[in-house]
């Protein structure tokens, strides 16, 4: 199978450090070439793939701090439905958000979208309800009930290598908070839980343009005795990070659509214990990869208890269900339903143009 898959630009495929979306199309593409099929990346000229790569920009966005990231998107999506027109692909998997919607009202091809971020926002939802009718994925069925009248193909939940973070029977004494350092990540719960909990912290994540007027106001909490602060982080260092927590914090104040950090902690073997929002539901199995939890105080009643889940279980569940694997397979399956669906369309579309021909030509004849 012939496949485009189309990556935003703002980080690098896949991202050295923070960076959701770019690291699962990074997964699904390499393991769509690992499997033998044809496939196209078009994402940032500094990405690493085992596909045929056709850069976007010369580097990553967000590391060139691009004053004007749409004009990248722009261009690149024009190039993709260029190649597309003369024949190169069989589906194009876009990630792109909705920026690509108007070429493909213009020019239909075998098409998908995920959506990786947030659609409940009302802004959101006025651009998608415009094209209601293209072929979407979601990430979480909570995802997906934000807009119900889309034309939903699936819901897919994220999955890694198997490899990509090694599982860590035992553990440490410290809790992990990894993410952005925002209001909606929870940092300021994630401080007040390890206070109550008499257990120390550790904080990793990154510092968004946006949220610097948020830390200016609450960064003093990184100073606490307990915290420890050690930047924005990834690899080896990450693996060490997550692997080696007593538990996970995610105590989010957001609608997640999946919520990454989840599945990465139980690759390594560490619990989860989340907040009930978002997708948290549909990732943690309450008891055995962690604790869905209602506020801070049920978060550090959670924390007594982390110590007596199974890590390997925590590990098994996620080769369960949250592996490349298993995320391919569900992806190929909508890939193949689409495929039929436009051979179909076009089966049509030339029998329907053939019997007007034969209409018009018995008319021309007169009989």
């Amino acid at each position: 199978m012939r496949i485009a898959q189309i990556s935003p630009l703002y980080e690098r495929v896949p991202p050295l450090a923070y960076g959701g979306t770019e690291r699962v199309v990074s997964w699904l593409t390499d393991e769509l070439v690992r499997r033998g099929h044809d496939v196209t990346l078009f994402a940032s000229g500094d990405s690493q793939t085992r596909a045929r790569l056709v850069p976007g920009c010369t580097r990553a966005l967000r590391v060139d701090q691009c004053p004007d990231p749409i004009g990248f998107h722009v261009a690149m999506i024009d190039e993709v439905f260029r190649r597309a027109a003369d024949g190169d692909f069989d589906v194009l998997h876009f990630h792109t958000d909705h920026l690509h919607a108007p070429l493909l009202e213009r020019q239909p091809h075998a098409a998908l979208t995920t959506l990786h971020g947030r659609i409940d926002n009302t802004w959101n939802q006025v651009v998608f309800r415009r094209f209601a009718h293209h072929d979407y994925v979601a990430i979480s069925a909570r995802q997906r009930a934000y807009l119900p009248s889309l034309s939903w193909a699936a819901v897919i939940h994220h999955g890694m290598p198997r490899d990509e973070h090694p599982f860590d029977a035992r553990g440490g004494d410290y809790l992990a908070f990894l993410g952005r350092l925002s209001p909606e990540k929870g940092f300021e719960d994630a401080v007040e839980i390890a206070r109550r909990a008499g257990v120390p912290l550790k904080v990793a994540g990154k510092i968004d343009l946006v949220d610097r007027e948020y830390m200016a106001r609450v960064g003093h909490l990184l100073e606490e005795p307990f915290v420890e602060y050690v930047g924005e982080i990834g690899g080896a260092v990450k693996d060490a990070f997550v692997g080696g927590a007593r538990a996970l914090i995610f105590p989010i104040d957001w609608p997640e659509p999946f919520g990454l950090v989840m599945i990465e902690a139980m690759a390594c073997g560490t619990p989860v214990i989340a907040y009930a929002k978002g997708s948290v539901p549909e990732v943690i199995e309450p008891g055995v990869t962690g604790f869905v939890v209602d506020g801070i105080a049920g978060a550090v009643e959670a924390v007594t208890r982390v110590g007596a889940l199974d890590r390997v279980a925590v590990r098994a569940a996620f080769e369960r269900r949250f592996t490349v694997e298993r995320m391919a397979d569900d992806y190929l399956r909508v890939y193949d339903d689409l495929i039929a669906r436009k051979d179909a369309h076009g089966r049509d579309a030339a029998h329907h143009a053939g019997s007007a021909r034969q209409r018009a030509a018995r008319r021309a004849s007169g009989t």
